[in-house]
């Protein structure tokens, strides 16, 4: 991936993502974020857009609408519950030959992917019997 160099603003965005266990929404990035240095909710959404752009950030929506963040280290997959809106990870990608296929044979740089399956899990499914 070609190195392209953050604003300050990105760079802290970036390295507060990092912290974070699970992905992450803007509005918990800013309230992190302003305990230590002065910064706009408008400010963490223009960085983690650019971010999106240079490949070094990712973003999933929730069943709730709710849109959660987090670094690109690894291709992140999940089952989701359609009924209680919980998600699992899965620890396994089914499309890693794919992802190097395409990057080998078209001019296309892919910085990462994602899979979701829906559906409904265990204590949703035995309620709805």
């Amino acid at each position: 991936m070609t190195q392209v160099h953050c604003t300050p603003a990105q760079a802290t965005v970036l390295e507060v993502l990092r912290q974070q266990p699970e992905p992450t929404s803007a509005q918990t990035l800013y309230t992190l974020i302003k305990q230590k240095q002065r910064i706009g909710l408008a400010t963490i959404y223009r960085a983690l857009d650019a971010l999106k752009r240079m490949g070094r950030v990712q973003h999933r929506v929730t069943l709730a609408g709710k849109t959660l963040y987090n670094v690109v280290e690894q291709d992140h997959h999940y089952i989701t519950c359609l009924h209680c809106g919980q998600s699992f990870p899965l620890n396994m990608c089914p499309f890693q030959g794919l992802e190097f296929a395409l990057q080998h044979s078209r001019s296309f740089t892919v910085y990462y992917h994602t899979l979701e399956f829906f559906g409904l899990c265990g204590p949703c499914s035995d309620q709805d019997e």
